[in-house]
């Protein structure tokens, strides 16, 4: 079963020194993070932006980190 990631956390202290990005969220000078991707080879978290029709890699987190993942959840 495939889950849509929303929202992930890095970072041991998740209220007060964690790094949060969610998919929709503005970054890196007018770019919007379109989606956020588990990479099953290498149990990694990949963050992709977009910029008009652009889209990039921009973050690649490896298993090794605290990671909090929050998926989205559709009723």
């Amino acid at each position: 079963m495939d889950y849509i990631i929303r929202k992930i956390s890095i970072g041991a202290d998740y209220k007060n020194e964690a790094m949060h990005y969610s998919v929709g969220q503005s970054v890196y000078g007018g770019h919007i993070i379109r989606s956020i991707d588990l990479d099953e080879k290498d149990n990694s978290y990949n963050i992709y932006i977009k910029k008009d029709t652009e889209v990039m890699p921009w973050k690649k987190f490896n298993s090794h980190m605290a990671i909090s993942v929050e998926y989205d959840l559709e009723y």
